[in-house]
């Protein structure tokens, strides 16, 4: 299935879970926030929240800045 990922189209496998995904995409998950279709998903349901066809999936880091 085709989803899209901080604006790139991806393909993954079927009903994969959002945890997976972010442990195959981003090495260091520190201050790392998540958005599907618009929509923060909280750290603690990542693992059981399921992606669907066409997704629009929001990766953001935190900085410090001034």
């Amino acid at each position: 299935m085709k989803i899209e990922i901080n604006g790139e189209l991806k393909t993954i496998i079927d009903s994969v879970s959002l945890k997976i995904l972010i442990d195959e995409t981003v090495k260091d998950q520190k201050g790392l926030a998540v958005a599907i279709n618009n929509s923060v998903i909280p750290k603690n349901n990542w693992n059981i929240t399921t992606l669907n066809e066409a997704d629009k999936v929001l990766l953001i880091r935190a900085t410090q800045g001034g």
